[in-house]
């Protein structure tokens, strides 16, 4: 693409939109006071009610760390998207900031689309966001308009913020309707922008934009075109800088595939986030040296954002109920997001994922099961009712002949489990939903390298909230994320065996407090 100059900004005075944002927190509070809680996270971040979606704004200010999320106020299923806030010190106690978005400019005024937070050169902190609205002026029948807004906070505590308005109009002609969520970092003394936009071919691209004051931006070039032709959009893209343990610098290129077909055990969920790892040079094209490859392996895992806290880049993703039935539409509230990962470079040339740090000091007390070893077929309970833990478990691989051995989690008295497993047939880590009582069902299942699968052991770390699983495999060489509605009454875990024997060498169970969003 070629030829395209942006409009000048359009930074004209902005109008107040406190009426906006008090009807938007009424929303929110009448959605919360109807709010069933049995699969409410306790400490996953959630809005008080409400449909939420895509991570936003991610950013460590003055002191706090701050996840910004796509919001509808009004119900539980996608709407005209506001942005949500939470706040932390410390990554574990997690408080409740007013809604800092409405719709309320020409630009946006069916929805404040998602977004990135930067700290300019000044040391003040920018979104950047994509503003949104119907090309018919009332539904999406007639396709989107959208068009890349900048905003900047009025305190802080990043409580409030004054639109300063649209920065890169769209050039309709060029684009087939998708043009959004813009992710900007600084390169020497250049700040660029990408965000994600189907061509007029309907190819699935990211746009390249420089700028020496963060307010006029020139277009530079395709950063990227997925070669899938079936991949018409690459949503919430990401882009960033990454050192292995010898000081060696390569680029992620990170994005959500609209459009790509399954493959095996690839690309199973409606839309897949993944990733490449490649250079790139200012002013160049991105030039991958891998192939597409997931985040996140689960059911529900979509719309990652990273940032960077001054010492490590951390991504939340967005665990999205794409799949019909989702029933915890009907409790007052839809969707959460995962733990915080910290996203390193391994010797092996891949990007790991792990929860930072921090999660550790969830942790209320332990149960330390030490060694276990199940018989043919057999299985133990862990724990009679567990609502929020994380189990840590090394299996004896060479002392193990299971066909499948595991966790059943959220096992119910009517036969309902969610099932974390090794499958030794295909030598892969499954979460596998057969059993659920409600909700979607199915299974994922996340590779093990020959490494890996050669190695004596294998290391599970494994999250239960109240109504989602997330694993971890082998210190986050693959991560796994899926909603599990568990049915009433107590939900056990049990360690399993199928079809062999079970040798685990170390295993410990951690009840965790809550974040305090409940």
């Amino acid at each position: 693409m070629s030829g395209f100059t942006p409009n000048e900004p359009v930074l004209t005075p902005v109008k107040d939109h406190a009426a906006e944002l008090a009807k938007a927190e009424a929303g929110v509070a009448d959605m919360a006071a109807k709010r069933n809680n049995r699969w409410y996270p306790k400490f996953h971040i959630a809005s008080n009610g409400g449909w939420i979606n895509d991570p936003n704004g991610l950013c460590f200010y003055k002191g706090r760390w701050h996840v910004f999320y796509q919001l509808h106020p009004y119900g539980t299923q996608w709407g005209p998207m506001h942005w949500g806030h939470v706040s932390s010190t410390d990554m574990l106690h997690w408080r409740r900031e007013p809604i800092i978005f409405a719709p309320s400019l020409e630009q946006e005024k069916d929805g404040v689309f998602s977004g990135s937070a930067v700290i300019g050169d000044d040391g003040k902190l920018k979104f950047y966001y994509t503003g949104h609205r119907w090309a018919n002026g009332h539904d999406n029948t007639g396709g989107d308009w959208q068009v890349q807004m900048l905003a900047e906070p009025g305190n802080d505590e990043l409580t409030c913020a004054t639109k300063r308005g649209m920065i890169i109009d769209c050039p309709t002609e060029q684009v087939d309707h998708h043009y959004r969520d813009p992710k900007v970092w600084k390169t020497g003394d250049t700040w660029y922008m990408t965000f994600g936009v189907s061509s007029a071919e309907k190819r699935g691209q990211m746009w390249l934009f420089s700028s020496r004051d963060m307010v006029r931006w020139e277009y530079e070039r395709v950063l990227f075109e997925h070669p899938d032709p079936n991949v018409y959009m690459l949503e919430c893209p990401d882009f960033f800088p990454i050192r292995d343990a010898s000081g060696a610098e390569k680029w992620v290129i990170g994005f959500s595939a609209q459009g790509s077909k399954p493959s095996g055990f690839m690309n199973r969920n409606l839309n897949n986030a993944g990733y490449m790892i490649g250079t790139w040079e200012p002013g160049e094209e991105f030039k991958p040296e891998t192939e597409f490859r997931l985040w996140d392996w689960g059911h529900n895992y979509y719309a990652p954002q990273s940032f960077n806290d001054g010492k490590r880049q951390i991504v939340y993703g967005w665990m999205s109920p794409f799949v019909e039935p989702i029933p915890m539409q009907d409790d007052g509230w839809c969707g959460n997001m995962t733990l915080p990962r910290a996203i390193t470079l391994g010797a092996d040339g891949d990007l790991h994922t792990a929860p930072v740090a921090e999660m550790e000091g969830l942790r209320a007390d332990t149960v330390d099961f030490g060694e276990i070893t199940l018989p043919v077929s057999a299985e133990q309970v862990l724990c009679d009712d567990a609502e929020a833990v994380e189990i840590e478990m090394t299996i004896d691989l060479a002392a193990s002949t299971a066909e499948r051995a595991g966790l059943k989690v959220h096992a119910t008295d009517d036969g309902a489990y969610t099932y974390v497993a090794f499958d030794a047939q295909i030598g892969r880590v499954v979460i596998d939903r057969q059993a659920n009582a409600q909700g979607d069902r199915g299974y994922r299942a996340a590779p093990l390298s020959d490494d890996e699968l050669a190695s004596s052991e294998l290391k599970l770390r494994v999250y239960v909230d109240r109504g989602c699983v997330e694993v971890y495999v082998n210190d986050g060489r693959q991560a796994m994320s899926s909603y599990s509605y568990a049915s009433e009454g107590q939900r056990a875990i049990k360690l399993v065996a199928e079809s062999g024997t079970l040798t685990v060498k170390d295993l410990k169970l951690h009840h965790l407090n809550s974040i305090g969003l409940e």
